[in-house]
């Protein structure tokens, strides 16, 4: 605080005296400028005489070393110039001082000169024959009349400084002397200003609020103590630098000192210390965790993370067990369902000679084919949750990958009067080739789907360094901002009837985020409603 106050009453000081300094300078220039063109208009009214009464005799053997003389007849042509060839002059009819003299008989004014720091003033005079004797002078501006005074400016800007100094150290250790012998403990009992009471005594209350709130403060962490001591969850505080602060019973049981800590847990910690939250399922002593690590943010820097373990064995049960039903009833399902397909294409094709039977015939079809291949979007999807370990990555070109999907989707796009651009260069990435198809493959065919007649599908493969990116946007009836969020879950529809018209699954977009997802690729969509659908799925360049 002293500090601050010294260097205000410092900055004050050095305020005033520039402004002062400023101001007596623009005084005394503008009382000089003054006095000039006072005295440059009467040498102009004696000269105008001299020259009326002899003419150009007039200017043999005057001494002009201090002004410059010109006389020009009325038309603007020079007839003397003290200083230059008047012969070589231009007009000076559009002076403004000349212009003046001929309207009102006398005219002045002044111009700067901003290369040679110098006010030029002219006076000018029209003589009883119209023509006219104009007087100049010249003197520095402002900053050269500074300039020329600095010396004894900066003699008394120096003592200024040494006065401020030394009257602003006192003051300033005056002022706040009372505030540093002030006991806070009892704050009105102390040497104060009159005018510091009510703050004092506002002091002097919260002291005893503090009071009160650390007893409250205690007594809580206390029942937080007893509340994380008794969980069956376990919670690990750790320090900014990793030094663990607490750690409850439960998860003392589970990272058994005796045993080296996990890796998976040292990472998820290392990570949320950076301020990356981390959540992750691991294995220990036979059960499965699931690993949440948050940071601690304060005053926006982390101070340390916490990691609280949860015990998820029943929940990946349960998971794995949905996942083995759906994949064994999408296979008892698929034997039947392509039996009743082949049924219902004899019907199509008219074999059955009741006439009427060949309209459901083909509604039999449809839905047939429709199943069939929701059938295989679950054992995909099945496969793909297990990981897809099984399949192997090779060097794969993207932009192959995008024409092979627009030439097997001609005939959709065909039937939905839908044109089909395909835009880049060859992009070459790791990749397993059905997925990448299938990635390509359904984000084409959803653009096709959910264009309207005369829209158009725009895919192009973008080939930057470390990464591609597979672009495909659409200009159909887009995604209301609220089902966005969802739309790559399973099963997901925004319009449940359309989709199932257009024969869609719901399964196709969440096929291509975990496909994505095994090619570690980025997947984002920007969506608005009728006017189109962007997704960008960018590829890391390596495995």
């Amino acid at each position: 605080m002293t500090k601050k106050i010294f260097r205000s009453i410092c900055l004050v000081a050095m305020i005033v005296f520039l402004s002062s300094v400023v101001l007596i300078m623009g005084v005394l220039y503008d009382y000089f400028s003054d006095l000039m063109l006072a005295q440059l208009k009467m040498q102009t009214n004696l000269i105008s005489h001299g020259v009326s009464k002899e003419g150009i005799r007039f200017f043999d053997g005057l001494d002009d070393e201090h002004y410059r003389i010109t006389w020009m007849d009325a038309a603007g042509t020079i007839l003397y110039d003290s200083q230059s060839d008047y012969t070589a002059m231009e007009n000076h009819l559009e002076r403004e001082e000349i212009r003046q003299a001929l309207e009102e008989g006398y005219g002045e004014s002044d111009r700067y000169s901003a290369t040679l720091m110098e006010r030029s003033f002219y006076s000018a005079r029209r003589l009883d024959d119209g023509s006219i004797v104009r007087l100049c002078t010249t003197h520095g501006t402002i900053l050269i009349l500074l300039l020329g005074m600095s010396q004894p400016v900066f003699l008394v800007f120096a003592i200024a400084v040494i006065l401020s100094v030394v009257l602003a150290a006192r003051l300033s250790g005056n002022i706040v002397k009372p505030f540093n012998t002030l006991d806070l403990d009892n704050p009105l009992d102390s040497e104060h200003y009159e005018e510091l009471t009510p703050l004092l005594r506002r002091i002097g209350s919260q002291q005893s609020q503090l009071k009160l709130k650390e007893a409250q403060l205690q007594q809580k962490q206390e029942e937080l103590h007893a509340v994380i001591s008794n969980m069956k969850e376990g919670m690990i505080l750790l320090s900014a630098d990793g030094k663990i602060l607490s750690i409850n019973p439960a998860a003392a049981m589970l990272l058994n000192p005796s045993q080296q800590t996990p890796s998976v847990l040292i990472q998820a910690a290392d990570s949320a210390l950076l301020g990356n939250p981390q959540e992750q399922i691991v294995t220990l002593n036979n059960r499965h965790y699931q690993i949440t690590a948050s940071p601690v943010i304060s005053e926006g820097a982390v101070s340390g993370a916490a990691l609280l373990l949860l015990d998820v064995t029943e929940k990946e049960k349960a998971e794995q067990m949905r996942r083995e039903f759906t994949a064994n009833v999408s296979h008892e399902l698929k034997t039947p369902l392509h039996a009743i397909s082949g049924y219902a294409e004899l019907l199509k094709n008219g074999m059955v000679k009741a006439s009427d039977i060949c309209p459901f015939a083909e509604k039999i079809y449809a839905e047939a084919q429709r199943m069939a291949k929701l059938v295989e979007d679950i054992i995909n999807l099945s496969h793909l949750d297990e990981g897809a370990g099984d399949m192997q990555f090779e060097a794969q070109d993207l932009f192959a990958a995008a024409a092979s999907a627009v030439r097997s989707l001609a005939p959709e796009a065909d039937d939905a009067e839908v044109t089909v651009s395909l835009l880049g260069d060859a992009a070459v990435i790791p990749a397993v080739p059905q997925l990448l198809y299938g990635i390509v493959c359904n984000l084409c065919d959803n653009a096709i789907k959910y264009s309207r007649k005369g829209g158009s599908v725009f895919i192009q493969i973008q080939d930057e360094p470390g990464q591609a990116s597979l672009i495909v946007r659409d200009t159909g009836i887009g995604i209301p901002p609220e089902h966005q969020e969802h739309i790559f879950e399973r099963f997901y529809r925004v319009d449940k009837s359309h989709s199932k018209q257009l024969g869609g699954t719901g399964l196709g977009l969440s096929i291509v985020k975990h496909a994505a997802i095994i090619h570690h690729a980025k997947l984002t969509l920007h969506s608005v409603l009728d006017e189109g659908t962007t997704v960008t799925v960018v590829f890391p360049k390596q495995k």
